[in-house]
C-alpha cells in the first residue's frame, strides 16, 4: 500500500523501503509543493498501514551448520530446534537479494556472527541464522549465514514476487526429515 501510493507521486521512479525509512527517488529534484503533499499524505497513509500477515513455515532442522549453531550457543542440537521454532519473528527488512527476509526476534543464546568464510552456493529455502536475525535464502545465492534447516512446499519467491513482506509475523514450524 505505501510502496503504491508513493509511486503514484509526480516524478517519482522507485521506492524503497527498509526497518524504519522510505526513500523515493525522482527523475529530477521534486520542488517543494511536491515534498509538502508527499509528506502530508504520509501521515494520511502511516495511520491506514496494513498489518502484518501470520505466515507459518514448514521446517526441517537439518542444516549444514546446526551441530555448529549448538556448540557456539552452549546448547545441545535439540535445544537450537527448539528454541528457533517456538519464537516468532517479524519481518523487519528485505535486502540483499530480491524477497530475503530480514526478521528479528531469534533467542538471544542464538545470536551469532556471520560464518568466518561464506559459502558460494546456498540453496534456495536454507534458514539461517546470522547476528539478530534469521532469514529464508529466497534462491541459491552466495551467503555467510549459519544454515539451521530449510522451509519445504513453499517457494520463498515465484511469480508474484516474495512470500514474505514486511511486517509480516513469522513461525517455523518443525517436520520431520
Amino acid at each position: 500500500m505505501l510502496v503504491r501510493a508513493i509511486k503514484s507521486w509526480p516524478g517519482v521512479v522507485d521506492v524503497v523501503v527498509a526497518r524504519d525509512q522510505v526513500a523515493a527517488y525522482f527523475d529530477s529534484d521534486p520542488i517543494d509543493s511536491t515534498i509538502d503533499a508527499a509528506i502530508a499524505q504520509l501521515s494520511v497513509l502511516h495511520a491506514t498501514a496494513e498489518p502484518g500477515r501470520s505466515v507459518e513455515l514448514r521446517t526441517v532442522y537439518d542444516g549444514e551448520d546446526l551441530a555448529a549453531v549448538a556448540s557456539a550457543s552452549g546448547l545441545t542440537i535439540d535445544e537450537v530446534v527448539r528454541r528457533h521454532a517456538a519464537a516468532t519473528y517479524t519481518v523487519e527488512t528485505m535486502g540483499f537479494a530480491p524477497g530475503f527476509a530480514y526478521m528479528t526476534g531469534l533467542d538471544p543464546q542464538l545470536v551469532l556472527p556471520r560464518r568466518a568464510t561464506p559459502r558460494t552456493r546456498v540453496p534456495a529455502g536454507s534458514i539461517a541464522v546470522a547476528g539478530e536475525h534469521t532469514a529464508v535464502y529466497p534462491f541459491d545465492s552466495p551467503g555467510g549465514w549459519h544454515l539451521v534447516g530449510r522451509v519445504v512446499g513453499v517457494k520463498m519467491f515465484g511469480d508474484d514476487g516474495a512470500l514474505l513482506r514486511l511486517g509480516d509475523r513469522v513461525r517455523f514450524v518443525g517436520e520431520p526429515a
